[in-house]
């Protein structure tokens, strides 16, 4: 592949912790990127912000606003490991669809291609700037925008069930499926509305758990344990 989009969990990122940072569940993650940025893969990065809020979740905030503290949680995960890719030796730039001060900078196309042309790792925060879509939903825009290969989705579990594995310990897990069967379910391998856009726009995916060793670098090689989500066509 030339070119993917990863999606980093936000909890995952916590660690044993479950909300803010875990520093070398962090670092783990920056060295394996810089290990496939070196292979000349170019990468592009959305970061969940659940490790710090769910707006969603609340009974009390407006739904607007609730969804922009969750946008500003993405804001302040990108900063975050950016910089720890910075301290592994990658040069990182972070983008967001609305004005973040000298904290970020505005997006576009066209900016995006001059940051991957020179060598950089790029960092979509801010969701899609918009409330009523989610993270997920950001990452499979910016995927087709940036001409992707496909979705590297780095969750908290493993691959996709065919049930909640934290509520049924008999769920099963695919190795293989099909975005029509992803849809068709409705499995949570991501929100409905960014399921059916990988299935409109042909983007396969790579769900796998964050976690396990290496496994970043083991989804881009192709050699992991979680499950390939395929697109007709």
């Amino acid at each position: 592949m030339r070119r993917v989009l990863l999606k980093l969990s936000g909890e995952a990122l916590a660690g044993e912790k479950k909300t803010g940072f875990d520093e070398a569940t962090v670092l783990r993650v920056a060295e394996q990127i810089r290990t496939v940025t070196e292979e000349g893969l170019q990468v592009g990065i959305v970061i969940g912000g659940g490790n710090f809020w769910r707006g969603r979740t609340s009974e009390t905030i407006d739904r607007n606003k609730a969804d922009q503290i969750g946008m500003l949680a993405t804001v302040m995960n990108c900063i975050y490991v950016s910089e720890l890719c910075r301290y592994v030796g990658m040069k990182t730039e972070i983008f967001t669809p609305f004005a973040c001060g000298s904290f970020t900078t505005l997006y576009s196309k066209d900016r995006v291609e001059e940051g991957f042309a020179q060598g950089k790792l790029l960092f979509f925060a801010g969701g899609t700037g918009h409330p009523y879509f989610s993270t997920d939903t950001a990452t499979v825009l910016r995927a087709v925008e940036i001409q992707a290969e496909a979705i590297l989705l780095a969750k908290a579990v493993d691959g996709i069930y065919d049930s909640d594995p934290k509520l049924n310990p008999e769920a099963v897990k695919f190795d293989r499926i099909s975005i029509e069967e992803v849809v068709d379910r409705k499995l949570a391998a991501m929100d409905l509305t960014a399921s059916i856009m990988c299935m409109e726009q042909r983007m396969p995916m790579l769900v796998f758990a964050l976690e396990e060793e290496n496994s970043i670098v083991n989804a881009v090689h192709g050699n992991f344990s979680g499950t390939r989500v395929t697109v007709a066509g």
